[in-house]
This record gives structure tokens, C-alpha cells and sequence, in this order.
């Protein structure tokens, strides 16, 4: 099968509903000779935060020498941008092989998109020949198809309230999830410091023997005035302190999160992979996360002649994919501190599912207009369901536009120099005007 035909297969499979459970993709593991076996992995977990963890990781380790998988999801406008080693994706061919290879292993048996998808990385990774996978779970963890590995070390960053439906209505329920990724003996790096979440990923630590480096006690960081930063690990650390480190994106939680990952790396080492301080350094300032806090500038020139003619305006646009509370209030923290803008332009779309009064409530403050739009997806808000949670005064400054390239374009013809852009609420709507604006990543 071509890799246009395994992507319909694939299209065809987003009918089905989520399941979460082992049992499909231990079946069809163990069909395959257990490829998983053969693989030395970092599993992560948690509610935000996985994503860059897993690109500083793949960064500095790169820089280092070592090859390097890394599975995320979602992705933001090709299936393949889940799948790659270093800076190199998927081939189409390689896609098209392996996604034949499975359908032809499963025959008349159904999977979940994301059980595939899993079980294409696992096969591609073992193929390759890599030194490490970064591994991110899709949703949880305990029943996450991912959670079929082994690794070196574990990682949970922080856990908030997000995927009710499906992971509980309280932090501690989403905590144990979370923390089903925790195996016996593997040490595990943890970023979930509310206590309510602390309390349950350090007594499953115990449960399993394995020792849990939480930030703030086992490992910290503080950032300087001149906005570098130091990492200080404890007694089980080695006492290692690492300063004057750079972040290249503009998150307030970034620090957080390479903390995490220089945690892992110093665990990591114990297993044989070596990193230089100097490594660590040049990768923390050069890891590249697209459509999250990815910030650029752009030339627009209005279709409409303004005034004697037509004028090119640098336009400045920051996309970022927060779609839970935490997140968004994240963005909108990180929007106050440390961007400067004569106006403030949203474009915003949304799941139906998610808390869209809360999060609009901490973004709709700080704009000046805001442009409500939907991304693709049976599950996304309609323009108008997202415009009837606003208040009066919110409304004087929203409109609503239906097609994600026609607000776009108003947004760029109601930007002047000096403005910002944002994008946000949906990963999938990121993924949409990332498309429009920069093309694919693969």
C-alpha cells in the first residue's frame, strides 16, 4: 500500500472512538516479534509540557551524537511530523511500508488511530537502528497504548485538569493515571509539584521502588535578571549546578520544563549516554518546537490598496497550541511579561469539550479584538457557541469568521507594525494557520 492509501486507512480508523487499554497493542506486539524489546526508551507523561521535553531531550542529545527518535502527538498539519529521527521525519516510503506491514499483521482485527500509530513508531525506531526513543503518551498513561515499554527513565511533567471524560474529574484521579507509567526500578523525573498530584506520583514510586526527582526538592532552577537561568541538582544528583542557560522561546514555563529534561539527562548519563555541559547549553538555546510559543515576524502586502497603493507590513505572530486552563493561562501570562504590542490580535478557535468559559475569561482581558474561527474536527465549537460565552464588553471586541484562512486574513489586514498576532486555543487550529503561513514541516 502507498502511503496516500495507509493515510486514508488512517483517516478511516479517526471514526472510531478513543479506548484505552494494553490488550490491542500487546496482541499485536507480540505478533511482531515485540520490536519494543530491542528499543531503550525515555516514557513521557503528563497534562502540558510533554512535547518540549521531548524536543530539548532529542536537541541535546543530538548534539551529543546520539540517534535519536521521538513520538509525539498530535500533529500539527502531516501525520508524519510524529515520527522522526533527529531532524529528519518519516519518509513517505517508510510510512507506506510499515503501515502495509500492520495491516497485513491485524488482517480483519480493528486498532485505535492512535494504537497504529504507536505500533508504526515502535517498528520504525527498531528498523532504524536508534540509540534512544523519546516516547510521549497520547492521553494518560496507565492505558495509554505507549505504556507497553520498559524505559530508562521516566518523565511526568505537570498534571492539571484536562480529558475528564476519560482520566476523572479530580487531580488525584488524573494523577494515578498519569503515573500508571511508573515501572518498577525505573527512576522518574517529576514536574507535578501541586501536592495533591505530588502525593500520589511519590506513593507510587514507593509502591514500585522507584525513586521520584520532584522539582523543587530533588532538583531546581532559578532564573537571573538578565533572564538566564541556573539548574542545581541535589545530594542524589551529584550536586551539580549548570548557569548562564538560555531558553530560545518566550514561555514563562520553559524553565520548567528543560529543568525536567536536564534532570533526565543527568539520570540518563548513569546509563551510558554522555552529554557536555556545553552540549546542554547550545541545545536549551536552539530546540525548536513548532506552533508552540513559536514566535516569527512576516512581510504582508493587503490585497486592498491603502491609501496611494499597496505597503508591506512586517507582521509579528505567536502561535501556541494551550488548549486546557493551565496552558492558556500560561499564554496569557506569558503575552503580559514578556511581549510589548501596540495592539493585541487573536484569532481563536476550540474543542467543545474543553472549559471554554474559563479559558476565554483569561485571554479575552488582554486582546484588542479577538477573530473566533473553527479548525477542522467533529468536535470543534462553532464560531457562534464561542461567542455566546461572552459578556457584553467581550463582545464590543470579537467577531466571528467561520474560515480559519478568511480570519487569518483579517486579522492581517487589521494588523498594523507594532502589533502582535496570537494564535491559540486548539492545536488543530494552530496547525491550520501554521499551514497557511509557513507551509508543512514535511
Amino acid at each position: 500500500m502507498t502511503y496516500k492509501e495507509i493515510l486514508a486507512h488512517l483517516d478511516a480508523l479517526q471514526m472510531h472512538k478513543i479506548k484505552l487499554g494494553l490488550e490491542a497493542m500487546q496482541s499485536f506486539l507480540k505478533k511482531v516479534d515485540r520490536p519494543e524489546n530491542s528499543l531503550k526508551f525515555v516514557h513521557i507523561a503528563g497534562t502540558n509540557g510533554k512535547g518540549s521535553v521531548c524536543a530539548t531531550l532529542s536537541e541535546v542529545l543530538g548534539r551529543a551524537g546520539y540517534r535519536v527518535g521521538v513520538y509525539t502527538s498530535p500533529h500539527l498539519s502531516s501525520v508524519r511530523e510524529r515520527f522522526r529521527i533527529g531532524s529528519e521525519y518519516i519518509s513517505e516510503e517508510a510510512f507506506g511500508r510499515i503501515g502495509t506491514r500492520i495491516c497485513e499483521v491485524l488482517g480483519e482485527e480493528q486498532i485505535t488511530y492512535f494504537e497504529f500509530t504507536t505500533a508504526l513508531g515502535l517498528l520504525w525506531f527498531a528498523e532504524s537502528n536508534v540509540d534512544l526513543v523519546l516516547l510521549e503518551t497520547g492521553m494518560g498513561g496507565r492505558l495509554d497504548a505507549t505504556n507497553v515499554v520498559i524505559p530508562l527513565v521516566s518523565i511526568i511533567t505537570s498534571v492539571s485538569i484536562d480529558h475528564e471524560a476519560y482520566l476523572g474529574n479530580s487531580l488525584t484521579e488524573i494523577a494515578r493515571e498519569k503515573a500508571g507509567i511508573i515501572k518498577p526500578g525505573v527512576p522518574v523525573v517529576s514536574g507535578a509539584v501541586h501536592p495533591e498530584v505530588a502525593t500520589v506520583v511519590e506513593a507510587v514510586g514507593i509502591e514500585r521502588n522507584a525513586t521520584v526527582f520532584l522539582l523543587g526538592q530533588e532538583f531546581d532552577y532559578s532564573v537571573d535578571l538578565d533572564k538566564t537561568w541556573v539548574w542545581t541538582g541535589g545530594k542524589t544528583l551529584g550536586n551539580r549546578e549548570i548557569s548562564g542557560l538560555r531558553c530560545c522561546r518566550s514561555s514563562l514555563v520553559q524553565q520548567e520544563n528543560d529543568s525536567l529534561s536536564i534532570a533526565a539527562l543527568q539520570l540518563l548519563q548513569e546509563k551510558g549516554f554522555e552529554v557536555s555541559e556545553q552540549q546542554i547549553r547550545e541545545g536549551l538555546a536552539n530546540v525548536k518546537w513548532p506552533g508552540r510559543m513559536e514566535y516569527f515576524e512576516q512581510d504582508y502586502v493587503p490585497a486592498i490598496p491603502v491609501g496611494a497603493g499597496k505597503r508591506t507590513k512586517c507582521l509579528r505572530y505567536l502561535l501556541d497550541g494551550a488548549h486546557n486552563t493551565d496552558g492558556v493561562n500560561n499564554l496569557a501570562k506569558t503575552l503580559k511579561e514578556n511581549f510589548k504590542y501596540k495592539k493585541l490580535i487573536g484569532i481563536w478557535g476550540a474543542m467543545i469539550d474543553k472549559d471554554l468559559s474559563t479559558t476565554l475569561g483569561l485571554i479575552t482581558p488582554l486582546v484588542d479584538e479577538l477573530i473566533i474561527t473553527q479548525p477542522a474536527g467533529e468536535r470543534s465549537a462553532t464560531p457562534e457557541q464561542i461567542y455566546a460565552i461572552l459578556d457584553a464588553e467581550q463582545k464590543t471586541k470579537s467577531r466571528c469568521i467561520a474560515k480559519v484562512d478568511e480570519a487569518l486574513r483579517a486579522a492581517k489586514d487589521t494588523a498594523e507594525d507594532g502589533d502582535l498576532i496570537f494564535v491559540g486555543g486548539s492545536l488543530y487550529l494552530v496547525g491550520a494557520v501554521r499551514h497557511l503561513l509557513l507551509g508543512d514541516l514535511v
